[in-house]
């Protein structure tokens, strides 16, 4: 069986990468289409994935994420019509679903964004499936499967990821203070377009630190110089390490604000933008916190200090192991979803 997957962004590295690592050994022949970015790529070298990069990653203008969509989608077309693959796969399915169906493949979309309403619109037609987390709030008719669990738990449950304890210290990190996480986004997604997040990361990083904590930024864009001595300092194939390690995560991007909640980590999600599983993380779990409208920078800061100062009282070791009981680790259902058989789990 030939199998191509369509890769985006980091995120889509560590969601199927466990695949492609158990479908190396076998018969079946696995190909690996990438959009460049910094991080992408280092983290397909990182984990040893062989790969073909087809674009840059476009700026954030509508015009330009529509060019660079265009061109990634005729540059895998002229690539699949070479490798005639059985099946074409992606996060969010939008190239896959397109370059899939006219090389005739059979295409398998994965998603979990309510919100990429134009992207969930132009894959849908095309796409002979959608599999998404039970907690998606849309529904996309029959070609529409859920499993029980989210993207990250491909890559972060305890089947897939054992945190290292080691790699805090070697960041630099103090085991004996609290840890807090912050997130800058680029906000360059076709599915970004219009969001908002934290109105100052500065204001962010002084009040986390009057709370006692010591705090380490990773950001996608470029922060003040006053906060290059905080910036976390491990290379991006490590930074689920640290996340288990942290007290709390405050940030933008819905993505790690999920990771870290599924490690255990209370997560304080500050974005105008909101999905099923944010809102089942919190509603559900109460390992993340919502936090939208006018007064959201003010309001996230406040939670994470009661997150760190103990006043929330949850056992949120307790809550993750009932998310644990609950969901299920996605691998086997992705393997499923491609129609690979005798792949060991």
């Amino acid at each position: 069986m030939k199998i191509a997957v369509t890769i985006q962004r980091p995120p889509h590295v560590h969601f199927y990468r466990h695949v492609i690592e158990a479908l190396e050994p076998t018969a079946h022949e696995t190909r690996v289409y990438v959009r460049d970015s910094e991080i992408t790529t280092a983290l397909l070298d990182a984990f040893g994935i062989e790969h073909t990069v087809l674009t840059d990653t476009a700026n954030g203008s509508m015009g330009g994420l529509v060019t660079s969509q265009l061109l990634f989608e005729s540059r895998l077309l002229r690539r699949l019509l070479r490798f005639r693959p059985d099946v074409v796969t992606g996060i969010g399915g939008l190239s896959a679903s397109h370059a899939g169906t006219v090389a005739g493949a059979r295409t398998v979309a994965f998603t979990d964004t309510e919100h990429a309403r134009l992207s969930n619109a132009l894959t849908r037609p095309f796409a002979d499936a959608i599999h998404t987390p039970d907690c998606f709030h849309r529904d996309f008719g029959p070609k529409h499967a859920r499993y029980a669990g989210y993207h990250e738990l491909a890559y972060l449950h305890p089947n897939r990821f054992d945190p290292d304890p080691s790699v805090p210290e070697a960041a630099g990190v103090d085991p004996a203070e609290p840890l807090a996480v912050v997130r800058l986004t680029d906000w360059d997604a076709m599915h970004d377009v219009g969001a908002g997040g934290m109105a100052d990361v500065t204001d962010v990083v002084e009040r986390l630190e009057a709370a006692g904590a010591q705090v380490r930024v990773t950001s996608e864009v470029q922060t003040s110089s006053d906060l290059d001595d905080r910036a976390l300092d491990v290379p991006p194939e490590e930074v689920h390490h640290l996340l288990a390690h942290a007290d709390v995560y405050l940030g933008e991007g819905a993505t790690m604000a999920a990771e870290s909640a599924v490690l255990g980590t209370p997560a304080v999600y500050v974005n105008t933008l909101r999905m099923g599983y944010t809102d089942e993380l919190e509603a559900r779990y109460g390992l993340l916190y919502n936090c939208q409208g006018s007064f959201r920078h003010d309001r996230a800061i406040e939670t994470a200090e009661r997150v760190l100062n103990g006043d929330e009282d949850h056992d949120f070791e307790a809550r993750r192991d009932r998310l644990l009981d609950e969901k299920t680790d996605p691998h086997r259902s992705i393997l499923r979803a491609l129609g690979v058989e005798g792949v060991p789990a």
